[in-house]
């Protein structure tokens, strides 16, 4: 027994110097020991080589879909009476500003009740933001979300209407899909349940350029060796990969909601979905579909991808650039095969004029609504949802009917 615990004791001590020797080494080649191991170089090392990408990229929702909460980062008003979500006449949540901190603090009867930080911004601001807390060794959302649309705080998608909650756990598969990693502990907490317990500063928020290009550390290490060398080595170039590895790249994310075989922090580019994903055997056709999060689904149902051999969503998104509202660069990406010489031109056209240049997508990818992401705001009695651009590439009647009477108004 005294052998034993003096082998385990000596194990440990090795161990121990083992990993301060592999940080040194770390630190010493400039690696600062980022959370995913050392085969990864942390986003910054980028910039030196990509400064136009990696500037670019910090201004796009993928950068900014998850963010420490500040006033910068977070969308709401703070000023009353703006700053309170009222759940009855004697039940609000506040929006309070305290010593350079923001927190979401109960109010019942006027009497203060519980109050928690704001530590992490979900959503890029753009549509709608939730919020996130730590508490000791767990994630937790806060009951308050902002709504864009509607420029006004909503009670957060799936809360309770009638009370107030702090108590709802977030596991580490949202951040699957909202964070470039997020280490934890699973623990048991009973005969047939496991617990996570968040690692502290284990997070790594936003989509960083390592989540879709994969490991880079030996990739800086050599062009930084050999500066002259311009065909890149040791990363992967995203139109290296064939059509089938482009779309599971982005549908580990664009593809729903689904039960993992395996983290998904583990997909690297070039892995196949289905090694991450058990399969759907329900399957539902795109119309039976709710628009959210299933763009990938829905751009594959579509004619134009059947069609063709190459479209990927890449064929139409840059995701080094935030390009969203532009409609007339996607319009001319549809034009890029829809045009005259290919006999496939819009039928429309010669109504449109040139106004046919601007705006392909309000008729043929209208926003629809989302029946999984919906908002309680002030003083509303049913929820709204949030409107989110359908994928399913097709011909929408009543949509086109409505923007062409807008365009006919506008020209008078």
């Amino acid at each position: 027994m005294w052998l034993q615990r003096k082998i385990v004791v000596i194990s440990a001590v090795i161990i121990t110097v083992i990993v301060f020797f592999v940080s040194c080494l770390d630190t010493a080649s400039g690696n600062q020991a980022d959370i995913r191991g050392g085969a990864y170089a942390g986003a910054a090392s980028c910039a030196t080589c990509h400064k136009s990408e990696y500037t670019s990229y910090q201004h796009t929702a993928h950068h900014n879909t998850s963010r420490a909460a500040s006033d910068s980062s977070v969308a709401g008003s703070f000023t009353a009476p703006a700053n309170e979500y009222f759940y009855a006449d004697t039940m609000k949540v506040v929006m309070e500003k305290k010593e350079g901190h923001l927190y979401q603090t109960a109010y019942v009867n006027g009497q203060k009740g519980e109050s928690h930080l704001f530590d992490i911004a979900i959503g890029s601001g753009r549509k709608a933001q939730t919020y996130l807390y730590h508490q000791g060794d767990e994630i937790h959302q806060l009951p308050v979300s902002y709504f864009v649309p509607a420029a006004s705080w909503a009670n957060s998608p799936g809360f309770p209407a009638t009370r107030i909650s702090f108590d709802r756990n977030i596991p580490s598969a949202c951040f699957g899909c909202h964070a470039s990693a997020a280490n934890v502990q699973t623990v048991q907490t009973g005969s047939l349940s496991l617990s996570e317990k968040y690692l502290p500063g284990q997070q790594l928020l936003g989509i960083d350029c390592e989540r879709c290009h994969g490991p880079a550390n030996a990739h800086v290490e050599y062009h930084s060796a050999h500066p002259a060398e311009k065909q890149a080595k040791f990363i992967t170039a995203i139109n290296t990969l064939n059509r089938l590895q482009k779309m599971d790249m982005c549908g580990l994310c664009h593809s729903g909601i689904k039960k993992s075989q395996q983290s998904v922090f583990n997909f690297k580019p070039g892995d196949s979905l289905d090694n991450f994903y058990y399969p759907d055997f329900m399957n539902k056709p795109a119309d039976k579909m709710d628009v959210h999060g299933t763009q990938v689904q829905f751009l594959m149902a579509s004619k134009c991808y059947r069609q063709s051999k190459d479209l990927t969503c890449i064929t139409c998104h840059n995701t080094h650039v935030n390009e969203r509202e532009n409609m007339a660069l996607f319009s001319q990406k549809c034009m890029n095969c829809h045009n005259e010489a290919n006999h496939n031109f819009c039928s429309k056209a010669p109504e449109l004029g040139e106004n046919i240049k601007t705006n392909c997508i309000d008729c043929h990818m209208p926003a629809k609504p989302s029946k999984v992401i919906t908002l309680l705001t002030n003083g509303k009695e049913s929820v709204r949802p949030d409107y989110i651009r359908t994928h399913v590439i097709a011909v929408y009647n009543d949509e086109t009917e409505k923007l062409m009477q807008y365009f006919k108004k506008d020209s008078h």
